[in-house]
């Protein structure tokens, strides 16, 4: 089972044998991932790209380019956490995927709870390390006050993302006005009601251009609700 955090984290399958591909999209599915397998291996870089994942399960033996390598390549654009996997218990297969940006590394037959705990873990590390959120297909780096849809970003202003993270932190609850006045305070961004509205007005018309119409929906008379 997922924990807060964690919540339909998107898992990129990079795994040539379709079987074992198959078996791993069922277990993850059943755990509560978003799971895409990759299918072009003479494009890979970009299939990634496209899919944009919050971790990858990398066999170094996949097609037309090693596993390694690949990962030497993905590094150039992304952290997204990498776990290695191999059939082969090698040390220096091991030591070169850690060199190269891996998270973590796991050899073939593995016990499947073993495996999602493993990826359980790297999850919360790396987004305890880099305030990371997820909602729908966005995800949200508080640090760098960023959304990302694919390879779409959008840059809020300091006050809009706390106002955003906040209403995500209490999705589906009606948020009152005081209620974000009071947090904006807490983080010491001082704004009267007016520039309140303001924000929230750029904040919806932000997250409209990327395709995300009336997700926060005021509440008259009660405040404000991300749906």
């Amino acid at each position: 089972m997922l924990e807060c955090g964690e919540i339909m984290s998107k898992i990129l399958i990079i795994e040539d044998d379709q079987i074992i591909s198959k078996e791993l999209e069922k277990l993850l599915t059943n755990s509560g991932y978003q799971v895409s397998i990759l299918k072009n291996f003479q494009d890979s870089l970009n299939e990634f790209l496209k899919i944009s994942p919050d971790l990858i399960l990398l066999d170094i033996n996949i097609p037309y380019i090693n596993g390694e390598v690949l990962l030497k390549k993905l590094r150039n654009y992304s952290d997204v956490p990498v776990i290695m996997v191999t059939s082969i218990n090698s040390q220096i297969d091991e030591a070169l995927s850690i060199s190269y940006g891996a998270d973590d590394y796991i050899t073939k037959p593995y016990n499947p709870n073993i495996l999602l705990l493993r990826i359980s873990a790297v999850l919360k590390r790396i987004n305890k390390n880099s305030n990371l959120l997820n909602y729908k297909d966005l995800k949200i780096n508080l640090k760098k006050g960023i959304i990302t849809k694919g390879i779409i970003e959008i840059y809020l202003t300091k006050n809009e993302m706390i106002i955003f993270s906040y209403l995500l932190n209490n999705q589906n609850r009606i948020v009152t006005r005081d209620e974000l006045m009071t947090d904006l305070w807490n983080n010491n961004e001082f704004i009267n009601d007016n520039a309140l509205t303001v924000n929230i007005s750029r904040l919806r018309n932000k997250l409209n251009e990327i395709g995300y119409k009336n997700i926060i929906e005021t509440r008259k008379g009660q405040g404000y609700i991300l749906l």
